[in-house]
Order: structure tokens, then sequence, then C-alpha cells
């Protein structure tokens, strides 16, 4: 009668899983490849998900504005993107807004009004090269 060995015996792959406490190297021919664990990237990667998901959603509020330059003076209407705190406070508008435009060497006088992604098609064409620019 055969003698039972100490460890049960198992077919196909007899190895335990690798450790997954630090970086696993594969040889692959002559190059080498490292392979981090999941767990590092995988918080990075689910926030940079919830920023792409986010970012179409804070653009949700503009802004119609007049604004001018000197020397010599010029004048123009425009609509301006404005972040969602921005939307409901007329100050936070006007300094978000004067903040984008003197980027260009604009000077805000004034926002006319603000509003959501239904008012954009009828001011598109008043503010011509001045539509989203800034």
């Amino acid at each position: 009668m055969p003698r039972p060995s100490p460890r049960p015996r198992r077919a196909g792959n007899n190895r335990p899983p690798p450790a997954d406490d630090g970086p696993a190297l594969l040889n692959i021919g002559a190059a080498a490849v490292t392979i981090f664990p999941m767990d590092k990237i995988r918080l990075p990667l689910l926030a940079a998900c919830f920023a792409l998901l986010a970012a179409p959603a804070q653009a949700a509020c503009y802004a119609d504005y007049k604004a001018k330059q000197d020397d010599p003076l010029r004048l123009h209407y425009g609509v301006i993107a404005l972040s969602d705190g921005a939307c409901d406070d007329r100050r936070a508008a006007s300094e978000e807004a004067a903040r984008k435009i003197a980027a260009g060497g604009w000077t805000l006088l004034n926002i006319v009004s603000t509003f959501g992604e239904d008012g954009l098609a009828e001011r598109k064409d008043n503010a011509g090269p001045y539509y989203l620019r800034f």
C-alpha cells in the first residue's frame, strides 16, 4: 500500500500568489518592466475620473459684460464663462470677469447679466469675437 504524502497533491499552478508588498519585476526578454501594485494608482485614477466628470458642470454659469481699452478708446460686449459660485453673487461675478479679461488688456465696465446655458445662443451673434473668448 502506498504511503500518504504529508502534503496533498494539487494539479495546475502550484505556486502561491505573489505578495503585493512592493513593485514586481517582470523580465521580458532583455527588457525589465516594473509593475506597481494597483493600490498605489487606484485612488489618483479615481480622482482624475471624477474631476473629468465634474468639469462640464463647472461651466454652467455665464455672464454678458461690457469692457473697454484705453488709448485709443475701444469698447466691446462679450460673453464669459464663470464658476458656479460666481453666478449668484454679482460682486464675485464682476471680480472673476475682471480678472479674466484683464489678461487680454481690457477693463471691465459692468456685468450686464448672469445666466445659464439656455441664454448662450441668443447672445452669440451680439458678442461676436468676444463670445467665450476669455
